[in-house]
């Protein structure tokens, strides 16, 4: 199995070493992890500094990748938090930098966090969930140096709705600029941490990809902490499978390769 969505200590958030993550990610069973390291331009809680020093973290993984040589196959990825005035800023990092796999996800909007709760002040639920979508379509329309988007429905964590909606057309609007990109989505099950009683995206996000002809999906825990690797994995699995789904996906180089969810489960 593989876990492509994971952080260590080069994340801002995240105090974990390297070498404990994958240990326990061998211990485990996996084939395959990649780390995908938070970098966050211009992020608008001040408590934190989403950077990343590119040179030490190619380093280091290069250290696990010959340490770690035989027992696991470790992809060095990246996490950026897009925001609509920051595509040139990404748009030169990755055109300098060589990354297996890039997760686009949106933790910011209206330049405001969604994490310490400014950006739900002075907006209903309703209105909060529509600025969100509003704005990740915006991005995606524009920029689409990514592999795949990731926990698309982030917002959930942090706001619950007080009215029974979906937001399935704007969603689908997103998903109908990314499919013929050839761009993906991942399913994050660091949900079932945050008791969300589902991985991001829920089951009905995922079925309206597959609808709509989506096919690329990879599989993170978001892991922090060791113990979270692989969370609930085989459960995502076969959600996956019986909403109609035949693969998940691996990158090197950003390039996908596809596997069988029979031969995971």
């Amino acid at each position: 199995m593989f876990d492509y969505h994971m952080h260590s200590d080069f994340s801002e958030d995240c105090s974990t070493p390297m070498e404990h993550t994958i240990d326990k990610a061998i211990e485990k069973g996996f084939k395959e992890i990649c780390f995908t390291e938070h970098l966050d331009y211009d992020y608008p809680d001040p408590d934190f500094t989403f950077d990343l020093d590119t040179a030490a973290y190619e380093e280091k993984v290069r250290d696990m990748q010959q340490k770690y040589d035989g027992r696991i196959s470790i992809k060095k990825g990246i996490e950026i938090g897009i925001q609509p005035h920051l595509f040139d800023r990404y748009h030169k990092l990755l055109n300098e930098e060589r990354f297996d796999f890039i997760i686009c996800s949106l933790h910011a909007s209206d330049r405001k966090d969604l994490h310490n709760g400014d950006f739900f002040k002075g907006r209903t639920p309703k209105e909060a969930y529509q600025y969100y979508y509003e704005d990740l379509l915006y991005c995606v329309e524009r920029f689409d140096r990514f592999n795949v988007l990731g926990h698309i429905d982030l917002v959930k964590r942090y706001q619950k709705l007080d009215v029974d909606e979906n937001f399935h057309e704007i969603i689908g609007e997103i998903f109908k600029t990314i499919i013929p990109k050839g761009k993906g989505i991942e399913v994050n099950t660091s949900g079932f941490r945050y008791g969300l009683n589902s991985a991001m995206p829920s089951r009905d996000i995922l079925e309206l990809y597959y609808d709509l002809g989506g096919e690329i999906i990879t599989i993170g825990s978001d892991a922090h902490k060791p113990e979270h690797v692989g969370l609930r994995f085989d459960d995502v699995l076969k959600q996956l499978q019986s909403i109609g789904f035949k693969y998940v996906a691996t990158f090197q180089n950003e390039e996908p390769t596809f596997h069988e969810i029979d031969k995971l489960l």
